[in-house]
């Protein structure tokens, strides 16, 4: 069967620096094909390469076939390239606000791509058809409520399946999906290893980015292994990435926590949070959570659950909310009128980072201003400490020198992170901050996470979807369901006995082989929908 994707000899280059070095590879129709590698390995301009794009600065040579037309030939991106993106190929971007209009509801979005790229949906009602389908396919209600969302107004997780559902509705040959894991829940990636097993049976060509090597396998037939440019190695996936037993968990790093006797540095009470202006239809529901100094305290959930919109309200970034808020037991107000010493108190590493990056200026010259402008310190010696925490999170001086478009996710990630610990704060945010980080560097985050609440007491929020890690860094456990707060507790007495059924789903869904033995196929929490998000 002839492949659908066809690379030979793909090189890049920004200016003396070699991206990727004579790639090969190729992606038959019904098949999902896994490129795994670490952070900065190369696999995002590969994606590109087959749209016949590349970042700003980057100069492609090779060849790149996309079902019989090039896109990239030995003098760069091919004429015909834009004629291919979409109706053949159609690639959705690790970050989902890349693809998503923040100005248009959703349901519009889709309508229009269908009737642009599928010759049978100029009628408006097909093009509807095509758009509910697709939002089915992702995951996702495909009601009239959630077609009249912009969005910002779902959570990360749903962003990113809207995200899918905007590849879907085109109706492609191949689809190029740039870690579609991101964001979701345990469960949600369940439904995510059906949705993209359902693709490859329908025909549909499959090229999967991921650091999920769970996801990956238990979808793809064959993975191609990428390391700083190169293929090092391609063949089965049972062979490349055999299958390992659950390792023993390490003891959670040492510091005071709540159920031992230490002060909250953060904490709220009663907290209520909504979305419009005047319209009192809450997401977040009388929510109370703290974390002590030094301690760590977990928040997990469903995707949509309100754990951002939680993390935005306690960083003073959400002001439509009620409740109390305090930092080491004084009113914490938000941001716009918080003193500088709140705002260097309390830092917040979001999730989707990569917007939160000036394109016209140097990473390091971002991370740096933030020593600055909230501890006083001049640029040089604000220089000097920002290359040994970048040091300490596995990043190099050449990618310091770069502009954020031109460095890959996990490694803006690493920087969002480096720029808050610059702050010295007393409160650490982490909203999802290892989604595009691999084994390795997940590691020296967390590793770093640890040494900072030893060394400075810094108390740690950590908002994340991956349970396993969760487990080896938190003291106290906060389970989020529709918003309200539905397990509470020490973490090992929590996960012991959990309370309700959302942690006792979670708990059986971080085994992807016992999830399925048990029939798990909801990604909307044990209610069976999702709420919005801030």
């Amino acid at each position: 069967m002839e492949p659908v994707i066809e690379v030979r000899g793909l090189t890049a280059r920004a200016g003396t620096a070699v991206l990727l070095d004579d790639v090969d590879l190729t992606v038959a129709p019904g098949e999902v094909t896994a490129l795994v590698g670490p952070s900065g390995s190369g696999k995002t301009t590969v994606a590109l390469a087959l749209l016949g794009e590349s970042a700003p600065g980057v100069r492609l040579t090779g060849t790149v076939e996309v079902a019989g037309t090039a896109v990239v030939s030995a003098d760069g991106p091919a004429p015909l390239a834009s004629a291919v993106r979409g109706r053949v190929v159609a690639y959705m971007p690790q970050h989902p606000a890349h693809a998503l209009n923040p100005a248009r509801r959703i349901g519009s979005v889709l309508t229009e791509l269908a009737r642009l790229h599928r010759p049978d949906a100029h009628r408006r009602q097909a093009a509807a058809e095509y758009a509910a389908e697709a939002l089915r396919t992702a995951g996702m209600p495909d009601g009239p409520a959630t077609r009249r969302r912009f969005p910002h107004q779902f959570s990360g997780g749903q962003r990113q399946r809207v995200a899918l559902a905007q590849v879907l509705v085109c109706g492609p040959r191949a689809v190029v999906l740039d870690e579609p894991s991101t964001g979701l829940d345990t469960v949600a990636r369940l439904r995510l290893a059906g949705e993209l097993a359902r693709l490859a049976a329908q025909g549909i060509a499959v090229l999967l980015l991921s650091h999920d090597h769970d996801l990956v396998r238990a979808v793809a037939a064959r993975t191609i292994l990428l390391d700083r440019g190169r293929v090092t190695d391609m063949g089965g996936t049972a062979a490349l990435l055999p299958a390992r037993p659950p390792a023993a968990l390490p003891a959670p790093a040492t510091g005071p926590s709540r159920s031992c006797g230490g002060r909250n540095a953060l904490e709220a009470h009663g907290l209520s949070a909504w979305l419009r202006p005047g319209h009192r239809g809450e997401v977040l529901h009388d929510v109370t959570v703290g974390v002590s100094e030094a301690g760590c305290t977990g928040v997990v959930g469903p995707s949509g659950s309100g754990k951002t919109l939680l993390a935005r309200c306690l960083a003073g970034l959400h002001e439509r909310h009620d409740g109390q808020l305090a930092l080491f037991g004084e009113p914490l107000p938000v941001l716009r009128h918080r003193t500088p010493r709140q705002i260097r108190a309390v830092q917040y590493v979001w999730q989707e980072v990569r917007n939160s990056f000036d394109e016209r200026r140097t990473v390091l010259d971002q991370v740096t201003r933030t020593a600055v402008r909230l501890r006083g310190l001049s640029p040089q010696e604000a220089g000097r400490r920002a290359r040994q925490v970048w040091e300490r999170l596995g990043l190099s001086s050449e990618q310091a020198a770069r502009h954020a478009g031109s460095l890959s996710g996990g490694e803006l990630q690493r920087a969002a992170l480096a720029r808050a610990l610059l702050a010295e704060p007393d409160v650490l945010i982490c909203d999802e901050i290892t989604t595009a980080l691999d084994a390795v560097s997940t590691r020296l985050v967390t590793a770093e996470i640890a040494r900072l609440r030893e060394e400075s007491r810094t108390a740690v929020l950590w908002i994340g979807h991956d349970l396993r890690l969760v487990e080896q860094l938190a003291d106290d456990l906060v389970v989020l369901d529709q918003g309200v707060v539905v397990d509470s507790g020490d973490r090992r007495a929590v996960l012991a006995s959990p309370r309700s059924e959302t942690t006792r789903l979670l708990l059986r869904s971080r085994d992807p082989g016992s999830a399925a033995a048990t029939g798990t196929s909801t990604p909307y929490g044990v209610q069976g929908k999702e709420q919005p998000q801030s």
